[in-house]
């Protein structure tokens, strides 16, 4: 993936580092295995030209190793895909949901208004997945957000939650983890300064790649101030990440 320069200032001691694009793995007693998002699959490095684009290739400069999967890294787990039974998705961009073809028979949950949007990644959904669809309406109320959803065949707390703009029905999802809760909060946002100080602060690069592809800025923006707010509670329970900020993936590494 592109390296990246910090953006916290001169004496930040975070050094360069390759963007990321990591899922997230959840264990669960009755559910099987969960993922949140399914990252760039197997058919995606073996065509690249075709389902992920010689332009997008060139600009992001992904991993194209096959190791580097969902699928295979579950397997280096000893873990078994088949065991996959639900994927909770972000957003449909080629780089979250390429690898829903290497788990066919999961059941994949996302809002509604994503899934109505899916047209931009035709050859990442050609298999068929098999969706289980909300509205972003009526819902929870859940730290602050309303529309939040509990997800169907999943009895687990595990939550989908409205944090459209980046797409029509982009998602955070949310995972009770003991005492916890971990946001994983997609593309909402791209850098961890835009969170994690009361003065936020955004990335060049990654707001220049924000900013050319989201659907309605205001909208992304609201949901940020209330992902901001519940970082800085210093009574919280709740940890915050996105997609492709390696500092904050590095914080579980």
């Amino acid at each position: 993936m592109l390296e990246i320069e910090p953006a916290d200032g001169p004496n930040s001691p975070l050094r360069p580092a390759a963007a990321v694009g990591h899922v997230l793995l959840v264990e669960t007693d009755s559910s099987g295995l969960v993922l949140v998002d399914a990252g760039i699959g197997t058919a995606d490095i073996a065509n690249p030209a075709e389902r992920l684009l010689d332009d997008w290739v060139e600009l992001t400069r992904p991993s194209l190793d096959p190791s580097t999967t969902a699928v295979a890294q579950i397997a280096a787990l000893g873990l078994s895909p088949a065991d996959v039974r639900h994927i909770v998705l972000t957003h449909l961009h080629r780089d979250h949901a390429g690898g829903l073809s290497d788990f066919p028979d999961a059941a994949v949950h996302l809002f509604e208004a994503e899934r109505a949007d899916g047209g931009k990644t035709p050859a990442q959904l050609a298999h068929g997945p098999k969706w289980v669809t909300y509205d972003s309406g009526p819902g929870d109320h859940w730290n602050g957000f309303d529309g939040v959803q509990a997800l169907d065949g999943i009895t687990e707390e595990i939550l989908l939650i409205p944090l459209h703009g980046h797409t029509p029905g982009h998602a955070g999802v949310a995972v009770r983890d003991g005492d916890r809760w971990l946001i994983h909060a997609g593309d909402a946002y791209m850098y961890h300064g835009e969170v994690d100080r009361p003065e936020p602060c955004t990335h060049p690069l990654m707001e220049l790649v924000q900013a050319s592809g989201e659907t309605d800025r205001e909208q992304r923006l609201a949901g940020v101030a209330r992902l901001r707010e519940l970082v800085l509670d210093p009574n919280g329970d709740v940890e915050v990440f996105s997609a492709h900020d390696p500092w904050e993936l590095a914080r579980y590494l």
